[in-house]
């Protein structure tokens, strides 16, 4: 209920008429996090330079493989989201990162729980670069220092931080021709 193994996650897109398919033993509550991610990479695609019509036109599957493991809960949110967006803009997230994360429609990173069970188990995957929400900042002191030594962590604020750090791509540049309020 609280980690403390990792999942990949697949994601891969065929011409189609817009249909999630989400295959791997997932609950209730990861299958939401997947429409989630969804909606905000549709939603994100403008800024994200991304072609809106490509999720009319395909269908898109996201695959959490692990046998017949059952899977539940927010926490792959951001790692589900930067999956899509590695897949619509054809960059491959980094190999060495692994991350956790409830997402909001706006796109916020929020905390999650087993955070010193989640970075564990990441560091016995030979992860090297974990990012975690910044609300769960705290929680990272619970890990021995030890295992901190061994990884680089990066606290997130937002989806962009995640995109930063796992496909280096840069966060979005306001406009500095918008209005402030």
């Amino acid at each position: 209920p609280v980690g403390g193994d990792i999942l990949f996650i697949e994601t891969s897109r065929t011409p189609g008429s817009g249909k999630l398919i989400l295959t791997g033993h997932l609950g209730d509550v990861m299958k939401e996090s997947a429409q989630a991610a969804l909606t905000l990479a549709k939603a994100r695609s403008a800024s994200l330079g991304i072609d809106p019509g490509i999720f009319e036109k395909s269908d898109i599957h996201m695959h959490i493989p692990a046998g017949a493991i059952p899977k539940d809960g927010p926490s792959a949110g951001v790692a589900m989201f930067t999956s899509l967006a590695s897949l619509v803009l054809d960059r491959p997230v980094r190999h060495d990162v692994a991350m956790t994360g409830e997402i909001s429609l706006r796109g916020l990173v929020l905390p999650v729980g087993g955070i010193k069970e989640k970075v564990l188990a990441a560091l016995r995957a030979g992860i090297t670069t974990v990012l975690v929400p910044a609300r769960n900042r705290r929680d990272v002191d619970e890990i021995p220092a030890d295992a901190r030594a061994q990884l680089r962590f990066h606290f997130l604020e937002t989806v962009d931080d995640a995109l930063q750090h796992a496909i280096g791509m840069a966060p979005p540049v306001a406009d500095a021709a918008a209005p402030l309020a």
